[in-house]
């Protein structure tokens, strides 16, 4: 990697922000056009990132940030600023540049009427935030930015939002923190056991690394002498953990009659699958979709729930591979009936943007599936789901966006033959569906299909679940069938004759914004190797490590 790209792109919307606070608070359209610019600048770094990446191993721009001595000046705890990019995270970094930006376009001064300026402020702070959890392979320097997420979407939500924004708002806040201090424990509980073999050469004065993971595993190092670490590579090389710490694969540390690692494995698994989200701690997110504007909804669906997703991938799976195998089968649980349980509240319910919600907890649903099975196809298909699900939810809620600026009513029953008045609107409207539940063409059906197969192929998941699974897809079907049959097929009739002429066709913004995504989910399904040619390296890595272990460490 040459120069400071991963750095350029991460820092860009955030030294937007002085510009954007000196700037007139009455220039409104001034400051959108300064978070389009900022985004823009990081999708288009995003590109050249995409087009220069060659190698399928991570690339990495670190220096060093935290150090506290003692009073003999050593090192006695370090956090580090690294990021880095491989195929697991390169397809992320894009798309979270490119959702920002579709987010900052949506943002018009119909959705967003007040404060802009504190708007645009808190947008590129998330914008920064986000691609810092994508970017960071320090786990300090994670969570720093897992958290800052927080701060932002909380006012987004609360301040710009509908009727309930602020229960909606504190909902999202509480469940997000919860999950939050899960991972805090987990991350805790790390540094404490994994040692910085590097800096702790130094500090030892040893000559080699080797020399440095002898002396640990014989207890010849005192205490005072070695330095642990947030860095995740460390954490999953088993030679750096202290050999008497509670979370060595060796370790027989037990708490409520449990492994401290399946406990440590589960508190991290918790953290995420709130972002994720999943059955039961989903419900967080149906309201905070209802009552969120437009583009914050755009913005949460494509990107703030594949944090989730991301997280146990990157973080909790390679770190403790035994009791990921130990759990599979609860998680393939978690996960066929987030999608069967979602699936079935969507189909019974009557607000669009909710309806919107349930299938996005659904897809995540899949995605727990697939990386359960610990096959390729399952994996592969898991991280397609949410490359695929981050351009599709989008298109969805800008949809959503179209009819409620317009009428400010989302209640399906309200609206019939639709078709007849806007039928550029239905055409949008009935590729994202199809694009949704899985139409083949479209990347949605690549994703399921993998995950689905991986799931039939894995060793560790019973056959039943995935059988039961595949009702997902005739449910995923029903609902959004129903959706455009209730909506937009028959008569045309509103409940308010006024609606009549509020409801005028898709402008030319509205049209590119979604024939941008229609066009992207269409390329994906057409040719998915476009994708699956820098994800499918890192699979086949990530599976290797993780049997390597369990052929090591037999749970």
């Amino acid at each position: 990697m040459q120069g400071f790209l991963l750095t350029t792109i991460l820092f860009t919307p955030l030294l937007f922000i002085p510009i954007l606070m000196m700037m007139p608070k009455a220039k409104a359209k001034n400051h959108r056009y300064v978070a389009i610019a900022a985004f823009s600048l990081q999708f288009i770094l995003s590109l050249f990132l995409l087009i220069g990446y060659e190698s399928t191993a991570m690339q990495v721009e670190s220096a060093k940030w935290i150090r506290l001595t003692n009073s003999e000046g050593e090192v006695i705890l370090a956090a580090d600023y690294i990021v880095g990019v491989d195929g697991l995270n390169l397809l992320f970094i894009v798309l979270s540049g490119f959702i920002m930006l579709i987010g900052a376009i949506a943002s018009t001064a119909d959705t967003i009427k007040k404060q802009t300026q504190g708007y645009f402020a808190l947008l590129l702070l998330l914008g920064g935030s986000i691609m810092g959890c994508f970017l960071a392979f320090d786990f300090f320097l994670f969570y720093l930015f897992f958290e800052f997420m927080l701060f932002p979407m909380y006012f987004l939500i609360g301040i710009w939002g509908g009727e309930r924004k602020e229960y909606a708002a504190i909902k999202f806040f509480l469940y997000t923190l919860l999950g939050s201090i899960f991972i805090l424990v987990g991350m805790i509980a790390l540094y404490s056991s994994v040692i910085n073999p590097e800096a702790t050469q130094q500090t030892a004065q040893l000559s080699t690394i080797e020399s440095v993971h002898s002396a640990i595993q014989s207890n010849a190092i005192g205490k005072e002498k070695i330095v642990n670490t947030f860095q995740f590579k460390h954490m999953m090389e088993v030679k750096n953990y202290l050999p008497n710490s509670w979370l060595h694969p060796n370790s027989e540390a037990q708490l409520f009659g449990t492994s401290v690692r399946n406990i440590i494995f589960l508190c991290l698994l918790i953290g995420f699958i709130i972002k994720l989200p999943a059955i039961p701690v989903h419900t967080w997110l149906p309201d905070a979709h209802v009552e969120a504007p437009t583009p914050i909804s755009v913005i949460l669906a494509g990107l703030l729930l594949k944090v989730g997703g991301y997280g146990i991938i990157r973080i909790a799976y390679p770190i403790f591979p035994d009791a990921a195998q130990y759990f599979s089968a609860f998680i393939a649980i978690v996960g066929f009936i987030s999608i069967i349980y979602a699936s079935l509240i969507a189909l019974g319910t009557q607000n669009l943007k909710k309806m919107i919600a349930y299938s996005s907890i659904a897809h995540m649903g899949f995605v727990l599936l697939g990386v359960a099975a610990l096959t390729d196809e399952g994996v592969t298909g898991a991280i397609f789901q949410m490359l695929s699900h981050g351009i599709i939810s989008p298109m969805l809620f800008l949809i959503a966006g179209v009819l409620y600026a317009r009428t400010h009513n989302l209640e399906m029953e309200n609206y019939k033959g639709l078709a007849q008045k806007l039928p550029i609107y239905t055409g949008f409207t009935s590729i994202a569906f199809f694009a949704s539940l899985g139409l083949p063409g479209f990347s949605g059906f690549v994703a399921e299909l993998m995950v689905f197969l991986g799931a039939f192929k894995s060793a560790f998941i019973p056959a039943w679940i995935a059988i039961v699974a595949t009702l997902g897809l005739v449910l995923g079907a029903s609902y959004y069938l129903w959706t455009l049959q209730r909506m937009f097929l028959g008569d045309f009739s509103l409940k308010y004759k006024d609606w009549k002429q509020q409801l005028t066709e898709l402008n030319l913004r509205e049209t590119l914004l979604l024939a941008s995504l229609a066009s992207i989910t269409f390329l994906f399904g057409i040719f998915p190797s476009l994708a699956l040619d820098y994800i499918s390296p890192f699979t086949s890595q990530f599976l290797r490590n993780i049997f390597s272990f369990l052929n090591d460490f037999q749970p």
